[in-house]
């Protein structure tokens, strides 16, 4: 999984329920239906900058800024075939009907044979270029009956070409915009285009008559015109011209919905607007963003709009006629610094630049909750009482807790002289909350509950990097500058200190679960592993070879003998103790086994080549006298704000200089529960799972299934296995008969036997069957036996069952109003006849 949104080009699934995002040089689909978020394995070369979905859901085509693209199989997430369009790719779109695809291709466009399922030479192969364009070719759009399609271009114009060629037709040119035209659309009978610029014009051509034949004329000719083809010359003429009023904010892109004839448009100043066409009547206008809108798309039944704003990283759903989110995510803005599972794992908490707190569902991918009250960079997080509290630590001088029940900042902690907060620590029981200073060398000592400050601990001459506390026992551990480890006694009188001596610098640490040994990391890149009891150092393993790796591209020496970033800036054992895993400035995460000292295994976060210090090694011929290739300026900055400059003069904004981010990992840590570790890097929140998402199914293995042989097996008693074929089957008829076949005695054992894959569908069938169905005490036997036999499972998998156990809950929450009010009635039924008897 990976999260951190950086949406170039959004589109929607033909279905609807799902929207695909550009996330770095890889792809995330996520789920609205089911509220989940899958992130595909493979990569590309650079940062994605266009993706393209075939109309039957089976091809995939993502080209990243080079123009490098990958033909991907989107059901089985694999790719089927490299290509290269060798120029930056503005637009990428599938014929209505999926034989073709076209692709802009500087001033000229390109419509290539959409790739079969058979093997091929050549799979992508060329059908023609088009020609007739000033500038760079920026959008297209294909007509419904994929025999024409649209372009725009820089040059404020728009052209329509034919897929194949027609005798009589030329390609026609759309000229009268003032700017850039945005994209253009036919609509629905084909009758209409309709075109907007990047300076706020809407217009609307039509297809009329040079020279409109007289009404009189018309009605003489009915009978010839039915039966004749009228041959008099056309032309596409604008018919209406519309503005969009928006204080000068220029339009950035656009979108239309043919079906129900809506426009969407998105502006430089985080407005977006709905207008209904023809009639260009404002439906709806609202600002979403601080950052102009980057990418907008509207999903098959014109009811959800989805937007992206790639500087802030915001990827938002917009359900327009209820006026409500569907989906509202952004990442961090700037690097995320720090992270920390809770108790379960099914949830992290990390700190970025941006002095954001967030907190991320493990299982679905999303983020649920941003905390914003820090002013400067937030530099670590902890998790306390059971996961239900946050703690965070910030440069601006203050420790802050948040309530996950109420969603709030309920005590924030100062120290006397203000500070900088480089570390923190959180005793086990959540009562203490210590933080080590990065310029008065101090430790701080906090109580929750009254919010005082208990006591500082001082004794480092430099700066504190890292805090922790023993598992079992109240030591704290603090890592400092000054070559040194020190334990506190943090609860004692005696305050007795034990210090750890190290060849460097110390710029980590961690305990092993059992809290009998920790480990610190030195600028040397050692891992030093001391016995806490008796202070003795136990082991030491070298790891500079290991992280070092990747050179920049102002490095002038290389990344072998290169000294920065050859040693790990975070720890973490594993939940077994035996292992211990580290991260730093570098592409590499180590995972090491402690008692024979070796490098277990190795990985690259990432092959992003956008980032800086990806490649082992540089090629000379990337190299200029002006520096680098990559970072010199060479976008042609088409919009006005960007070209301006309002620098005094003598000055320079060095936050104008162009440089790439670097592939590090600031923090590495291991879910509680062993299965998970997760990184946060410059390219976001990485999370590596040993569970895999396909499960094996032993029924897989059988043979054809049919309604007939799972009518012979539900006769033969075989109950389970009936049910698990209904299920491979799908008939809901099928699956009703079988549910239903299973005798009350013998659910119990066939609940506890089913397997987990099937798990899921068995509670959806329940719930929606519950509000049919008369089986009262049927259900409840089934939910019941459920819960019971697959409860650890249900509870390792809680998010992934959320929408499942609210249908459950509604099902059984109306079944009991009926049968209350089935009891009420008989109640006074039943009191009137006794007081009727009575009298009697």
């Amino acid at each position: 999984m990976k999260s951190d949104f950086k949406a170039r080009n959004l589109i929607f699934t033909p279905d609807g329920n799902s929207v695909l995002s550009p996330v770095g040089n890889r792809l995330t689909v996520f789920d609205l239906v089911n509220n989940k978020a899958t992130t595909f394995p493979y990569e590309n070369r650079k940062n994605i900058d266009r993706i393209a979905l075939s109309p039957n859901s089976t091809l995939l085509i993502s080209v990243d800024e080079d123009g490098r693209a990958l033909l991907v199989n989107y059901n089985r997430q694999v790719v089927l075939h490299h290509f290269n369009f060798k120029t930056k790719v503005y637009d990428l779109q599938f014929s209505p009907d999926g034989k073709y695809f076209a692709v802009t291709h500087g001033k000229h466009i390109q419509v290539w044979k959409t790739p079969g399922f058979h093997r091929e030479f050549a799979p992508v192969v060329l059908h023609r270029t088009y020609t007739g364009h000033h500038d760079d070719v920026v959008s297209i759009s294909w007509s419904p009956d994929s025999r024409f399609f649209v372009t725009t271009s820089k040059d404020m114009s728009a052209r329509i070409y034919s897929t194949n060629p027609i005798e009589g037709f030329v390609p026609v040119t759309l000229s009268g915009h003032r700017d850039t035209v945005v994209g253009a659309w036919y609509s629905k009978k084909q009758d209409c285009i309709y075109t907007v610029s990047k300076d706020r014009a809407l217009f609307e051509w039509r297809h009329q008559l040079i020279n409109p034949k007289s009404q009189d004329d018309d009605e003489n000719s009915d009978e010839e015109s039915a039966m004749e083809v009228d041959d008099s010359p056309r032309r596409w003429s604008a018919v209406q011209r519309h503005f969009f009023h928006q204080n000068h904010a220029n339009v950035v892109c656009a979108t239309y919905h043919a079906a129900s004839g809506m426009i969407v448009v998105g502006f430089s100043n985080g407005v977006f607007g709905i207008w209904e066409l023809p009639t260009f009547n404002n439906i709806h206008t609202l600002s979403i963003s601080q950052k102009k809108i980057d990418s907008v798309t509207i999903n098959k039944t014109g009811e959800w709009l989805a937007f992206g704003a790639s500087k802030l990283g915001q990827l938002l759903v917009w359900e327009w006629q209820s006026e409500s989110y569907v989906l509202k995510q952004q990442g961090h803005f700037y690097d995320m610094n720090c992270l920390s599972y809770s108790s379960d794992g099914q949830s992290v908490v990390t700190g970025g630049d941006d002095g954001k707190v967030k907190v991320w569902n493990t299982v679905s991918g999303f983020c649920f909750v941003t905390f914003s009250d820090h002013a400067s960079r937030v530099t670590a997080t902890e998790f306390a009482k059971n996961g239900q509290i946050v703690f965070s630590a910030s440069l601006d001088g203050t420790i802050r807790a948040y309530d996950l029940v109420r969603y709030r900042n309920f005590r924030t902690f100062t120290s006397p002289t203000p500070v900088q907060f480089s570390s923190l620590a959180v005793d086990p029981s959540g009562e203490i909350v210590c933080a080590g200073s990065q310029n008065s060398f101090e430790i701080f000592v906090w109580s929750v509950q009254t919010g005082k400050l208990l006591d500082i601990l001082a004794g480092h001459t430099a700066p504190i990097s890292c805090l922790a506390f023993s598992p079992t026992s109240q030591f704290l551990a603090s890592s400092s500058w000054d070559h040194t480890i020190r334990t506190w006694d943090v609860f004692g009188r005696g305050k007795s200190v034990e210090s750890f001596q190290h060849q460097s610098e110390v710029l980590a640490l961690a305990f092993r679960p059992d809290g009998k040994e920790l480990c610190g990391s030195t600028l040397d890149g050692q891992l030093s592993f001391w016995d806490v009891e008796n202070a003795l150092q136990t082991n030491v393993i070298h790891g500079r070879r290991d992280i070092t790796g990747g050179r920049k591209a102002t490095d002038k020496i290389t990344a072998e003998n290169s000294t920065s970033g050859k040693h790990f800036n975070s720890l973490c054992y594993t939940a077994d103790g035996s292992c211990i895993i580290g991260g730093g400035n570098s592409k590499y995460v180590c995972i090491y086994d402690i008692k024979a000292t070796i490098l277990v295994k190795k990985w690259q976060i990432s092959k992003n080549l956008s980032f800086d210090g990806t490649l082992e090694f540089l090629n000379s011929k990337n190299m200029t006298e002006a520096g680098p290739m990559d970072l010199i300026e060479d976008d042609d900055f088409s919009d006005l704000e960007d070209r301006q400059d309002n620098a005094l003069p003598g000055t320079k904004d060095l936050s104008k200089r162009n440089v790439r981010p670097e592939i590090r990992t600031k923090a590495v840590r291991f879910s509680p529960t062993g299965r998970t570790w997760a990184a946060a890097s410059t390219e976001g929140l990485l999370i590596y799972s040993l569970d895999d998402t396909l499960m094996f199914d032993p029924f897989d293995l059988e043979i054809d299934i049919t309604p007939e042989t799972i009518i012979e097996t539900l006769d033969e008693r075989d109950y389970l296995k009936a049910l698990v074929m209904a299920f491979r089957l799908n008939e809901r008829q099928y699956i009703q008969r079988c549910y239903e076949a299973i005798p009350p005695t013998d659910v119990k054992l066939v609940a506890r036997q089913l397997p987990t894959k099937y798990l899921e569908r068995l509670m959806k069938f329940i719930a929606s069957y519950m509000e049919d169905s008369p089986h009262l005490e049927f259900h409840l036997v089934w939910c019941t036996s459920l819960l019971i036999s697959h409860g650890k499972y249900l509870k390792d998998h809680s998010g992934e069952f959320l929408m499942v156990f609210r249908g459950l809950q509604k099902g059984v929450g109306k079944m009991h109003e009926d049968l209350a009010k089935v009891c009420n009635d008989n109640t006074y039924t039943l009191e009137y006849l006794l007081s009727q008897a009575e009298k009697n």
